[in-house]
């Protein structure tokens, strides 16, 4: 379980008030990463009691805003939330039953790929999402 003390202390060097639901939603995102919204809200239900649905869509908003939690969204699943920023790296994810995993950038430095044709950006990120079968599934 991530320190308190650490969680505190990333919350107000983004420029965030440290509040109960804050502390609660961050814990669960560094602790189990690639929940979605409906097993966040258990999870800070477990910690700290009632807290409404909107609430913990409240909390995540602001901690995706401060650069503290990402959003990944694979097609057809639900927004997943991880700790694990500003790294550039992508995912895998099963397609029997939804797991996702963490793969580290593909090649070289950020942003991993180079896109042929950049229409003029400055490209800093690539979103890749990897798709297959995971050992369980494949087992079974």
């Amino acid at each position: 379980m991530a320190d308190t003390l650490d969680l505190e202390r990333a919350l107000r060097d983004a420029g965030l008030r440290v509040t109960r639901p804050r502390l609660a939603v961050l814990e669960a995102v560094r602790a189990q990463p690639h929940l979605d919204t409906k097993a966040l809200i258990g999870a800070t239900r477990a910690r700290l009691g009632a807290v409404s649905h909107q609430a913990v869509y409240d909390v995540l908003r602001a901690l995706v805003a401060a650069g503290l939690v990402r959003a990944i969204e694979p097609q057809g699943s639900d927004a997943r939330y991880e700790a694990r920023v500003g790294d550039n790296h992508h995912h895998v994810v099963c397609r029997g039953c939804g797991a996702i995993a963490d793969v580290d950038c593909t090649t070289g430095a950020a942003p991993c790929l180079i896109p042929a044709d950049d229409a003029g950006f400055v490209v800093d990120e690539a979103e890749v999402i990897f798709w297959g079968t995971c050992p369980s599934c494949a087992a079974g």
